[in-house]
């Protein structure tokens, strides 16, 4: 479409206004992404980038970093976080939305809602202070128990439980970031054209087919974007896994075991660095941060975007 040029002076001035808001995200990305390669060069001269990843000794007293431990744990963090986190998150959304009581949608979804609104630190301090106990306590020796000798499973479910382990900080994880997926996926579905179920239910279609194979299918790409607000979150989140995770510098061979992501060797070690090569190196910690979000993130966005046009036609 052909846009039509403006003379009016209060057009022309909203115009500009707008678009200099727009470019204000491209310039503060731009700015962010070269303050992190000043202050990182350091390391990168020292240490190279590909080699920075791979490696997985993080040592300040010997002055020798890799970020490799800590790329390893905050996606095992992320993945295992979404994949408890994705189906309970649906669950809520369907359940507010087709199968719930109308005196009880309205305080449901305010209370979902109000979870995204707690501080991180909360949630930390009670992943610490309560639920991590009744981890070490119950459900993990529990889980142990269940699959401990189970072929090929039984691996991951070995070891002492703590209650500050991977399986403690991904549970505390998914908890912050269901509202953002039940959220987005509750307001996607009740955007599914009434007529649509109606057709579905006159020929005979119980209300969990009408669910699969028509509510989902027309939701699903608004479903994928809460997903990857979501995964934003999960893969920038700190104090709250800083607390249950352990900060070990280990790769974790199971679920019981403590290791480290970047952002919580970041918030753990940067009022430590007593070295300008340890403090470059955990700015380069960020700018991998950085490289990895907006790769995920962009990716993701361009599979949903993708999808969606070839959905629409």
């Amino acid at each position: 479409m052909k846009q039509v040029k403006t003379t009016n002076f209060g057009d022309r001035f909203f115009s500009f206004f707008t678009f200099c808001a727009a470019m204000v995200v491209l310039v503060s990305l731009a700015g962010i992404f070269i303050s992190l390669i000043f202050e990182s060069w350091e390391s990168l001269s020292r240490f190279g980038f590909f080699n920075f990843i791979f490696t997985d000794d993080w040592n300040p007293v010997k002055e020798v970093f890799g970020a490799a431990i800590p790329l390893v744990g905050t996606f095992i963090t992320t993945i295992l976080a979404l994949l408890i986190a994705i189906p309970i998150s649906l669950g809520i959304a369907v359940f507010i939305t087709e199968i719930c009581p109308s005196k009880l949608k309205a305080p449901l979804s305010i209370a979902i809602e109000l979870l995204a609104a707690i501080p991180s630190i909360i949630y930390g301090m009670w992943g610490l202070f309560t639920f991590a106990p009744i981890m070490s306590e119950y459900i993990e020796p529990g889980l142990q128990f269940v699959f401990g000798d189970i072929p090929f499973i039984g691996p991951i479910f070995q070891g002492t439980p703590l209650g500050i382990d991977v399986l403690t900080a991904s549970i505390v994880l998914s908890i912050m970031i269901i509202p953002f997926i039940s959220s987005i996926a509750r307001d996607t579905i009740l955007l599914t054209p009434q007529v649509l179920k109606e057709s579905a239910y006159s020929i005979g279609t119980t209300e969990w087919e009408v669910i699969k194979d028509v509510i989902l299918p027309y939701s699903k790409f608004g479903i994928y974007g809460g997903i990857i607000i979501a995964l934003g979150r999960a893969l920038g989140e700190t104090m709250a896994v800083a607390f249950v995770l352990g900060n070990r510098h280990a790769f974790p061979t199971s679920f019981f075991d403590a290791t480290s992501t970047i952002t919580v060797t970041l918030a753990n070690e940067f009022t430590e660095a007593d070295s300008n090569l340890y403090m470059s190196s955990l700015y380069l910690l960020s700018l991998l941060l950085f490289v990895i979000s907006f790769i995920v993130l962009s990716f993701a966005k361009f599979i949903v975007h993708k999808g969606s046009k070839k959905w629409n036609g």
